[in-house]
Protein backbone atom coordinates (compact mmCIF):
# COMPACT_ATOMS: atom_id res chain seq x y z
CA UNK A 1 0.00 0.00 0.00
CA UNK A 2 1.54 3.04 -0.96
CA UNK A 3 1.76 6.06 1.81
CA UNK A 4 0.00 8.84 1.08
CA UNK A 5 1.32 12.11 -0.04
CA UNK A 6 1.94 14.07 3.26
CA UNK A 7 3.27 11.17 4.58
CA UNK A 8 5.65 10.88 2.39
CA UNK A 9 6.53 14.52 2.51
CA UNK A 10 7.38 13.45 6.47
CA UNK A 11 9.14 10.73 5.92
CA UNK A 12 11.32 13.25 3.56
CA UNK A 13 11.77 15.83 5.90
CA UNK A 14 12.60 13.15 9.00
CA UNK A 15 15.52 11.71 6.89
CA UNK A 16 18.94 12.15 8.31
CA UNK A 17 21.20 14.99 6.68
CA UNK A 18 23.74 13.85 4.78
CA UNK A 19 26.93 12.84 6.55
CA UNK A 20 29.42 14.90 6.27
CA UNK A 21 33.14 13.99 7.45
CA UNK A 22 34.93 16.66 9.41
CA UNK A 23 36.79 17.05 6.42
CA UNK A 24 34.20 17.38 3.91
CA UNK A 25 32.38 19.68 6.32
CA UNK A 26 35.21 21.88 6.60
CA UNK A 27 35.36 22.25 2.49
CA UNK A 28 31.92 23.21 2.16
CA UNK A 29 32.28 25.55 4.80
CA UNK A 30 35.08 27.54 2.99
CA UNK A 31 32.66 26.81 -0.24
CA UNK A 32 30.27 28.93 1.51
CA UNK A 33 32.21 31.39 2.93
CA UNK A 34 33.72 32.37 -0.33
CA UNK A 35 30.45 32.32 -1.85
CA UNK A 36 29.95 35.35 0.21
CA UNK A 37 32.66 36.89 -1.48
CA UNK A 38 31.54 36.54 -5.08
CA UNK A 39 30.40 40.36 -6.27
CA UNK A 40 27.25 39.27 -6.64
CA UNK A 41 26.19 37.92 -3.57
CA UNK A 42 28.11 40.54 -1.79
CA UNK A 43 26.23 43.16 -3.22
CA UNK A 44 22.98 41.75 -2.22
CA UNK A 45 24.23 41.24 1.23
CA UNK A 46 25.09 44.68 1.53
CA UNK A 47 21.87 46.01 0.00
CA UNK A 48 19.89 43.48 2.69
CA UNK A 49 22.12 45.04 5.55
CA UNK A 50 22.01 48.94 4.58
CA UNK A 51 17.98 48.05 4.47
CA UNK A 52 17.93 46.34 8.13
CA UNK A 53 20.35 49.49 9.34
CA UNK A 54 21.33 47.35 12.27
CA UNK A 55 17.79 46.62 13.37
CA UNK A 56 17.41 42.80 14.47
CA UNK A 57 13.68 42.50 13.43
CA UNK A 58 15.05 43.83 10.01
CA UNK A 59 18.58 41.54 10.21
CA UNK A 60 15.66 38.76 10.11
CA UNK A 61 13.26 40.02 7.45
CA UNK A 62 16.24 41.22 5.29
CA UNK A 63 19.45 39.62 5.52
CA UNK A 64 18.58 36.08 6.80
CA UNK A 65 17.10 35.24 3.44
CA UNK A 66 19.30 36.08 1.19
CA UNK A 67 22.45 34.56 3.64
CA UNK A 68 20.18 31.46 3.21
CA UNK A 69 19.97 31.61 -0.43
CA UNK A 70 23.56 31.89 -0.82
CA UNK A 71 24.31 28.96 1.74
CA UNK A 72 21.63 26.91 -0.74
CA UNK A 73 23.55 27.32 -3.73
CA UNK A 74 26.55 26.12 -2.18
CA UNK A 75 25.08 23.38 0.35
CA UNK A 76 22.20 21.56 -2.54
CA UNK A 77 25.82 20.08 -4.50
CA UNK A 78 26.63 18.50 -1.16
CA UNK A 79 23.14 16.12 -0.14
CA UNK A 80 21.53 19.20 1.29
CA UNK A 81 17.60 20.05 0.28
CA UNK A 82 18.05 23.45 -1.19
CA UNK A 83 15.51 25.10 1.16
CA UNK A 84 15.37 26.51 4.82
CA UNK A 85 15.44 22.90 6.06
CA UNK A 86 18.70 22.38 4.56
CA UNK A 87 20.85 25.35 5.80
CA UNK A 88 19.34 24.11 9.22
CA UNK A 89 20.72 20.88 8.61
CA UNK A 90 23.86 21.78 7.24
CA UNK A 91 24.16 24.31 10.70
CA UNK A 92 23.67 21.50 13.02
CA UNK A 93 25.72 19.42 11.34
CA UNK A 94 28.57 22.30 11.79
CA UNK A 95 27.78 23.38 15.27
CA UNK A 96 28.33 19.65 16.11
CA UNK A 97 31.45 19.29 15.05
CA UNK A 98 32.40 23.02 16.06
CA UNK A 99 33.29 21.43 19.20
CA UNK A 100 35.75 18.59 17.64
CA UNK A 101 37.63 21.02 15.59
CA UNK A 102 38.77 24.21 16.33
CA UNK A 103 39.35 24.83 12.22
CA UNK A 104 35.75 24.41 12.02
CA UNK A 105 34.77 26.61 14.81
CA UNK A 106 36.80 29.29 13.53
CA UNK A 107 35.18 28.86 10.34
CA UNK A 108 31.54 28.74 11.32
CA UNK A 109 32.31 32.17 13.68
CA UNK A 110 33.78 33.58 10.25
CA UNK A 111 30.37 32.67 8.42
CA UNK A 112 28.30 33.72 11.13
CA UNK A 113 30.03 36.99 11.32
CA UNK A 114 29.09 37.29 7.65
CA UNK A 115 25.88 38.30 8.41
CA UNK A 116 24.91 38.51 12.24
CA UNK A 117 25.79 42.10 13.75
CA UNK A 118 28.04 41.90 16.21
CA UNK A 119 27.02 40.90 19.31
CA UNK A 120 27.47 44.09 22.12
CA UNK A 121 27.89 42.97 25.57
CA UNK A 122 26.73 45.98 28.00
CA UNK A 123 28.96 46.88 31.19
CA UNK A 124 28.64 44.90 33.79
CA UNK A 125 29.86 46.13 37.11
CA UNK A 126 29.77 44.83 40.39
CA UNK A 127 30.32 47.51 42.61
CA UNK A 128 28.27 48.63 45.07
CA UNK A 129 27.13 52.05 46.03
CA UNK A 130 28.55 53.12 49.47
CA UNK A 131 25.38 54.38 51.39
Amino acid sequence: MAAAPQQQQQLQQQQAPPGLTVEQAKVVLAEVIKAFGVPENALRMEEAQDNACNDMGKMLQFVLPVATQIQQEVIKSYGFTNDGEGVLRFSRLVKAYEGQDPEIAAMSGKLKSLFLPPMTVPPHTSSIPAS
